[in-house]
C-alpha cells in the first residue's frame, strides 16, 4: 500500500489516480479515504490527479497513541503534500476533513495551494457557546463519546441514518442499507483512541483566526438539513470569514452525499476546479 511516513514516524495511507492538476480530498470522521472514492474517480476521468488520504488512527493508517489532534492532523496533510511534492493543488474537505483543510491553511499558507473546497465543514466552531448560540450543546458531543467509548458497532450504524438524512419523512430509501453498511464498515476501520479523541478536535477546536488567513478562492458547500454539521454555525459564518468564497446552500441535503445532494455537489466541485 502506497504511504508517506511523517516526522513522529505514523505511516499515513493514500491513494493516487489519474493525471494532472493535484485535487487532494480529506475525509470525515470516522471514514476514511474510500468515502471520496466516486469523487475521486469523476475528476481522475476529468483531467485531474485525485489523492486521499486515511487520517491517522484511520482506515488503512497507523493508530498511534499521541498526536490525533488537529494541529497534527494539519502537519500530516502538509506532509503528504510535500512529500509527494504537490503543487497548484485543491483541497477538498468534508465535516472534520474541512477542519483540517482549514487549520493546515492557517498553520502553512497557500504557497502550494490554489483553492479550497469545504463541504459541510466543522469550521468556525461546532461547539455551542455564549459567542457561538448557534452551535452544538456539549451533551452532545458528550453523547457520541459515549457511543464510541460503549457500543461503538450500534454506534456508528445508528449514526448513518442522521448522516445520510435517511431518518427523514420522504428520503430516498433505495440505496439506504447499503450506504449505511459502507459507513459502518469504514467507521470500524477507526482505532479506539483515534476514533474517541477526534471527537473533541471536530467539536471544540476553533479556526476563527484561520479562517481569516485564507487568501486563495473557497467554495463553501452545505445542505440546508445537515444534522451532524449545522449550517447555521458553520458555513454561513464561515463565509464571513473568508474573503473570497462561493457559498452554494443545498435545500433539504443532509449531511453525507447521497442521491441529489451528490450529484449537485459533483457538478459544482468540476465547475470549480475548471473556473
Amino acid at each position: 500500500m502506497p504511504t508517506i511516513t511523517t516526522n513522529d514516524g505514523t505511516r499515513i495511507f493514500y491513494k493516487d489516480w489519474g493525471s494532472g492538476r493535484p485535487v487532494v480530498f480529506s475525509h470525515g470522521w470516522p471514514l476514511n479515504a474510500d468515502a471520496w472514492d466516486e469523487q475521486m474517480r469523476l475528476v481522475a476521468e476529468n483531467g485531474y490527479r485525485a489523492i486521499a488520504h486515511d487520517r491517522r488512527g484511520h482506515g488503512r493508517s497507523d493508530q498511534p497513541w499521541r498526536g490525533n489532534d488537529m494541529a497534527t492532523y494539519a502537519n500530516d496533510l502538509a506532509q503528504l503534500i510535500e512529500q509527494l511534492d504537490l503543487r497548484d493543488v485543491v483541497l477538498v474537505g468534508h465535516s472534520t476533513g474541512g477542519g483540517e483543510v482549514v487549520r493546515y491553511l492557517g498553520r502553512h499558507g497557500t504557497a502550494r495551494v490554489a483553492r479550497a473546497v469545504l463541504l459541510g465543514a466543522v469550521p468556525p466552531v461546532m461547539l455551542q457557546g455564549p459567542g457561538n448560540p448557534e452551535g452544538t450543546p456539549l451533551e452532545v458531543f458528550d453523547g457520541i463519546r459515549a457511543g464510541v467509548d460503549g457500543n461503538r458497532s450500534q454506534f456508528y450504524w445508528d449514526l448513518s441514518e442522521s448522516f445520510y438524512g435517511f431518518n427523514r419523512p420522504g428520503a430516498d430509501l433505495s440505496g439506504a442499507e447499503g450506504l449505511r453498511r459502507a459507513f459502518w464498515l469504514w467507521g470500524m476501520q477507526v482505532g479506539a483512541r483515534g476514533a474517541y479523541e477526534c471527537v473533541r478536535q471536530f467539536s471544540e477546536t476553533d479556526f476563527t483566526e484561520d479562517l481569516k488567513r485564507i487568501d486563495v478562492p473557497v467554495l463553501i458547500a452545505h445542505g440546508d438539513d445537515d444534522q451532524i454539521v449545522p449550517i447555521a454555525a458553520a458555513a454561513l459564518k464561515t463565509a464571513r470569514l473568508i474573503p473570497d468564497n462561493v457559498l452554494k446552500v443545498y435545500p433539504g441535503a443532509p449531511h453525507g452525499l447521497y442521491g441529489e445532494f451528490r450529484a449537485a455537489f459533483e457538478a459544482d466541485l468540476l465547475d470549480f476546479l475548471k473556473a
